[in-house]
């Protein structure tokens, strides 16, 4: 990902966020030719010095019937994002989109079963903890989740490279960057958001 260094953020905290409450990513590979899958993914933190995103893929999908141990992988995540109109501007300019994402650039570790199932555990737990009758893995029964394990392939991505893009109108002078929040808080809800947290920066 290209990013100009005024958008590059360093902000791990940040980076949790996006993948956290942005985590149907895109798993992309091109071992035999470009491929894509949205994906459920989550950050492992288990070991606080080896760090690396978990997902799994139908094993029906062409792309886990072409993927092993070693390969490289991208996880694409999008987080906040919405229009920017240069009517906000006190000058003639160009309009643009303010944006926050996340990609992670590793290699590919497949997941065994015992690995696989914790994942799915851990998984089913962030979702389902919130509904009025969660229904977790520990409650279904071994020989079916077992079952249903089958037609899923384990990912474990390790990332030698990983890049914070935070892209929120730090190139605009005082007077538009104040107007941009102003007209973003007018917006949909994707606007409000990105107005949110233009004014965290300025904290």
């Amino acid at each position: 990902m290209f990013i100009p260094k005024i958008y590059k953020s360093e902000d791990y905290n940040l980076m949790k966020e996006i993948i956290s409450e942005n985590s149907f990513a895109l798993l992309i590979s091109s071992v035999d030719k470009i491929r894509a899958t949205h994906s459920m993914m989550m950050l492992n933190e288990d070991d606080s010095e080896n760090r690396y995103i978990e997902t799994h893929i139908s094993r029906a999908n062409p792309q886990a019937k072409t993927l092993k141990n070693g390969d490289e992988v991208l996880c694409d995540f999008l987080g906040a994002h919405t229009y920017i109109s240069s009517s906000w501007y006190d000058h003639t300019n160009v309009s643009t989109w303010n944006y926050e994402a996340v990609q992670i650039y590793g290699k590919v570790e497949i997941m065994n079963s015992e690995e696989l199932y914790s994942h799915l555990e851990k998984l089913t737990y962030k979702y389902e903890q919130a509904q009025h009758c969660p229904m977790m893995v520990k409650d279904m029964a071994k020989e079916f989740v077992e079952k249903e394990m089958k037609g899923a392939f384990g990912l474990k991505i390790i990332p030698p490279e990983i890049f914070i893009n935070q892209k929120l109108s730090q190139n605009r002078k005082e007077h538009d960057f104040q107007n941009i929040i102003l007209n973003l808080e007018k917006d949909d809800e994707n606007g409000k958001q990105i107005a949110s947290k233009m004014k965290l920066l300025k904290k």
